[in-house]
């Protein structure tokens, strides 16, 4: 009798620790990426950035948290070559934008998930861009070893302001306020 309790205990602990299992999975930084679109009043711009590191945590197979870093320093301009190129990418890691020189990563750590449909998570985060944190909050959508999600950032609140020798305050009018951040997470 004593041994049946003793298979019957063991059997409900592996279950209790199955159901409160939290599996941890890293980001293939080789296999993600990162796919950023600017706007200004004259058209738009695009390109990449590449991640870092990162991970994301899952329960029971659904999202519950996760981060990862980006590069800055890797920002690439997609719709541009030549010379043009190399000058909107020199302009996006100078101090009028992203600073790479004094802000080399941008971080996003999830606060909260809650779920929203059978893979699709609305995450709660902090961004953080330039060494400024503001929270965040998207949908993402997991599908076997993938995430996906865009994110709608506001350059603005993190310091991201175009003054250039543009008669003054102009120059930051061309540009939208928001640019998008498309994120495919592979782990």
């Amino acid at each position: 009798m004593k041994n049946l309790r003793t298979h019957v205990l063991a059997f409900f602990i592996c279950i209790v620790a199955t159901v409160n299992a939290q599996t941890t999975k890293k980001i293939d930084v080789a296999k993600s990426k990162v796919e950023w679109l600017g706007k200004k009043i004259s058209g738009e711009h695009n390109g990449t950035i590449q991640i870092k590191s990162g991970a994301l945590v899952f329960k029971l197979d659904k999202l519950v948290g996760g981060t990862f870093t980006m590069d800055m320093t890797s920002i690439k301009v997609n719709d541009l070559e030549g010379d043009l190129k190399k000058i909107l990418e020199g302009h996006l890691k100078s101090e009028d934008f992203f600073d790479v020189s004094n802000y080399p990563t941008a971080l996003l750590v999830f606060k909260k998930v809650t779920q929203k449909a059978n893979n699709i998570t609305t995450v709660t985060a902090d961004l953080t861009i330039k060494g400024k944190t503001n929270p965040i909050i998207f949908d993402v959508k997991t599908n076997k070893d993938t995430a996906t999600t865009i994110l709608v950032v506001n350059r603005e609140k993190y310091g991201i302001n175009y003054s250039g020798n543009f008669m003054n305050s102009l120059g930051d009018k061309v540009i939208h306020e928001d640019f998008d951040l498309e994120v495919v997470l592979k782990f």
